[in-house]
């Protein structure tokens, strides 16, 4: 079974195509960084993937085997998401958080769970501190400990490193590779550095395209960079 089965995946809004006809597999274990300027469909992607916005007709995205939108439902609870949207309670405090999701996702022994990743996140201290108090890197990290609760077979994270100061970065850092050999991974990224320093396979999409999509190991630092400043028309500082 591959972790990703996409095929002829695409999504209309209005006239704009934001995937055209997207197709590529991705193997459990992998970690996917994807990259493209913006509107590229990179975002529009990991939407579709998290079932959070459904394809348009004519293909099809499958995650573990479980169809996008006919096992929508079931999936919802086989993926962990991190985006710009932490998708927190700012009124709840940070373990009132977790416990209201360990609640939906019906964890057995949540409070275990919770003080595992507070403790991962270091957040421990600030447990029982409403998360509008919360720093943009603590509240990230916060989000972090939400996606992880359930312990999801693959991560989704959109833009992750986003606002956040060195030490939460080191963090994440610290984090991802801890659960590096248990889950799968898709990153959208602007940061060529960091995604390829984390990836296995590389994705680079432009209006809605695949432009390339190729194991790690097949396409060194300087062709990468060099092939996403001629086919997407960026620079790379």
């Amino acid at each position: 079974m591959q972790a990703l089965e996409v095929e002829h995946l695409s999504r209309v809004f209005g006239a704009r195509k934001a995937l055209d006809a997207l197709s590529f597999q991705l193997p459990v274990g992998a970690f996917l960084s994807i990259f493209g300027p913006n509107g590229a469909g990179k975002t529009t992607l990991l939407r579709v993937l998290s079932t959070l916005t459904p394809p348009s007709r004519g293909g099809t995205a499958k995650v573990f085997g479980y169809d996008v939108v006919a096992d929508a439902v079931e999936l919802r609870s086989r993926i962990g998401v991190i985006s710009h949207n932490p998708l927190l309670y700012p009124d709840l405090t940070a373990e009132e958080n977790l416990h209201f999701f360990a609640d939906l996702y019906c964890i057995e022994n949540p409070q275990t769970r919770i003080d595992e990743l507070l403790e991962a996140v270091e957040l421990k201290h600030r447990r029982l501190d409403l998360v509008r108090t919360f720093s943009r890197g603590m509240t990230q990290r916060l989000s972090i400990a939400r996606a992880l609760l359930p312990h999801p077979d693959i991560l989704f994270l959109d833009e992750p490193y986003s606002g956040l100061d060195p030490h939460a970065a080191d963090i994440l850092d610290s984090l991802l590779a801890q659960v590096r050999d248990r889950y799968t991974f898709v990153m959208v990224s602007h940061d060529l550095d960091k995604g390829l320093e984390l990836s296995s396979h590389v994705l680079i999409l432009a209006r809605g395209k695949k432009v390339l999509f190729e194991q790690r190991g097949d396409i060194d630092d300087t062709q990468f960079k060099q092939l996403y400043r001629d086919t997407v028309g960026l620079g790379v500082s």
